[in-house]
């Protein structure tokens, strides 16, 4: 009988018992503090005195709320927040032993994308719960104040326009924290397996 060489088993991996290959609370920590850092960051950018307009907050001023540097900014905060989500669902992931080197770096980027899916779940149910709802109360006090006054062509044509910017910058905003997420997870994972090494020797 031999043994597959992808796949070696040592002393203490066995198949009646072997790691789970996902650590859902290593994925649910990442997760949390990627949405922690998504807030953090936002809420500095906003007392940077940057105008963040919100499905949910329609004005006139929202139509001029949005710049591509604004969305450069929005694509770092996913970034970053990623980035440290990542990471962290790497170290502090199971160690997996008897498992090839090429199935670990699956496992690892595996754990960063489910992280940051998570992580984006997360932030859009905060979004609906929290956010809609003051939007709301702001639209209707908004109203009271001031009266109703429909927007220009030119003023509909601008906000569709900047309406499908904001879209595309978030999408690439997605796009480029989910690899960062896999990333880092992956580097997390590698410095968790070096630590771990180094304190059996």
């Amino acid at each position: 009988m031999t043994v597959d060489p992808i796949l070696p088993l040592s002393g203490s991996a066995t198949l009646t018992s072997p790691e789970p290959p996902i650590s859902w609370p290593a994925i649910w920590a990442g997760a949390a503090v990627a949405v922690a850092t998504s807030v953090v960051l936002t809420l500095a950018a906003a007392g940077l005195g940057y105008t963040l307009a919100f499905p949910g907050l329609p004005s006139r001023g929202s139509l001029h709320a949005f710049t591509p540097e604004l969305g450069a900014g929005a694509i770092g905060i996913q970034v970053l927040a990623g980035a440290l989500g990542g990471y962290l669902a790497g170290r502090l992931r199971t160690i997996w032993t008897g498992v090839h080197n090429d199935e670990s770096h699956f496992r690892d980027t595996a754990h960063g994308l489910i992280t940051w899916a998570v992580a984006t779940l997360g932030v859009g149910l905060l979004a609906a719960l929290v956010l809609v709802p003051y939007g709301e109360q702001l639209t209707a006090l908004s109203t009271v104040a001031t009266p109703v006054v429909a927007p220009t062509p030119a003023e509909l044509a601008r906000a569709a326009n900047i309406a499908a910017q904001s879209s595309l910058f978030i999408a690439i905003g997605m796009l480029l924290s989910a690899f960062v997420a896999a990333a880092a997870a992956r580097l997390g994972g590698l410095r968790h397996e070096e630590m771990h090494a180094k304190a059996r020797t």
